[in-house]
């Protein structure tokens, strides 16, 4: 049995984004994690200006349709809230899983800025998909790219 501080404890992760991609997390993770697809209650799904990506935050009586990732190791989830930055923060919610509603903790990662003027409307999957996806995942292997490097500081 896994506890919290065994390095092989296993976490359940809400997407709804760009992770929804199969292509954009099996370049992060190197594989592509089983899946169930999750309705995330209360909260709404956001374009933000500038940005392909989007942003969720609480909103009474809203709901964002996403899957839950499971069995992400801690090594994984370092990934992806490095991959997710600062912009977002790591919660624990809840969410029902649409093919048995049972109801899952898990971990999704929340716009940072509440107040934020630039959040918009409502982001859309296929849109991105259509439109962003190629430049989103060549964006992601620099991504990796960049964090795979050794660290520069200190080497001659």
């Amino acid at each position: 049995m896994a506890s919290a501080s065994n390095p092989q404890s296993l976490f359940n992760v809400f997407v709804y984004g760009s992770l929804l991609a199969d292509d954009v997390v099996r370049a992060l993770l190197k594989r592509v994690p089983p899946s169930s697809p999750a309705i995330l209650h209360n909260f709404h799904r956001f374009s933000i200006k500038g940005y392909v990506y989007p942003a969720i935050l609480p909103v009474e009586n809203k709901k964002v349709n996403g899957k839950v990732l499971s069995g992400i190791t801690v090594p994984e989830l370092d990934i992806l809230d490095k991959f997710e930055d600062v912009e977002y923060e790591r919660k624990t919610v809840d969410v029902s899983l649409m093919d048995s509603s049972d109801t899952l903790m898990v971990e999704a990662y929340i716009w940072a800025d509440q107040c934020d003027a630039n959040l918009y409307g409502e982001w859309d999957f296929e849109e991105w998909e259509r439109l962003h996806k190629q430049s989103f995942l060549k964006m992601t292997m620099e991504f990796l790219e960049e964090l795979e490097q050794p660290n520069q500081s200190g080497s001659i």
